[in-house]
């Protein structure tokens, strides 16, 4: 069975840690503001000094991981808030960028919320109100605002994610760091969830930022074996280097 693996050994798909943009949506929101201030493209939007902390977090406990549990590879989305989670993550871990590059993929990128991108709330009501009422009516999982994504547009690219991860890093051990949306979106592949399902583990607890989804392939599951699902939403990392654990979307819950 073991000559049939055609799955990493185990995957890690983390959430980039806290975010500027985290934080400035959270005071837009609590103000009313219907526009989030934020002066740079969504792609070069950085950590906040807590997000820093909290990447340096998760490294300090997979340094302490037994060499054989350690990542032998690297993806990240190419938006600078990933890229300083994985950097600062291999850094704190002592684990060289030259041993285990850093590889950033587009495909991994956020989800793009075209005109509804910076929008609060209560901007998206006062500026869109229709795509308001179409994402009611559609819901999150089919919405597609205009110049922006639907989650099944989003699982689209993840796919072929899929397909890259079999075919270059069997047998690796990957860390994959990545924005909300995506880790939820793929959990909806890896565990072949419906669209009640995935919504449901959604509204149940918002992705924390730099929380572990894990899974280890299982030559037992499935016909050839598959990656079975071992943690989610793990926070352990963080609450053992006392770091806050924070969950704010980047976006308004509304148009996640």
């Amino acid at each position: 069975m073991g000559e049939a693996q055609q799955w990493p050994d185990s995957i890690w798909i983390v959430r980039h840690g806290e975010s500027a943009g985290n934080v400035a949506r959270r005071e837009a929101e609590a103000a009313g503001h219907p526009i989030i201030p934020i002066a740079v493209r969504d792609i070069d939007v950085p950590l906040s000094p807590l997000g820093e902390f909290q990447a340096a977090a998760l490294g300090r406990w997979i340094a302490d991981l037994p060499a054989a549990e350690r990542p032998t590879a690297v993806l990240a989305s190419p938006y600078l808030r990933a890229r300083e989670t994985a950097r600062l993550a291999l850094d704190t871990a002592g684990i060289g960028t030259d041993d285990v590059p850093i590889d950033l993929d587009e495909r991994l990128r956020e989800k793009e919320f075209g005109i509804l991108d910076r929008l609060t709330n209560f901007g998206i009501r006062q500026h869109h109100p229709e795509q308001a009422e179409f994402r009611r009516l559609l819901g999150r999982f089919y919405h597609r605002p205009p110049g922006g994504e639907s989650w099944c547009d989003v699982l689209l690219r993840l796919r072929s994610v899929i397909d890259t991860l079999c075919r270059d890093y069997c047998r690796e051990r990957v860390v994959i760091v990545t924005h909300q949306v995506v880790v939820l979106c793929f959990r909806y592949l890896l565990e072949c969830l419906t669209e009640d399902q995935i919504l449901a583990a959604d509204r149940a607890e918002e992705v924390a930022n730099c929380s572990i989804t894990a899974y280890a392939f299982d030559p037992r599951a499935g016909r050839q074996g598959k990656l079975v699902l071992r943690k989610t939403n793990f926070v352990a990392p963080l609450e053992a280097a006392g770091a806050p654990i924070t969950s704010a979307a980047d976006v308004p819950a509304g148009a996640k």
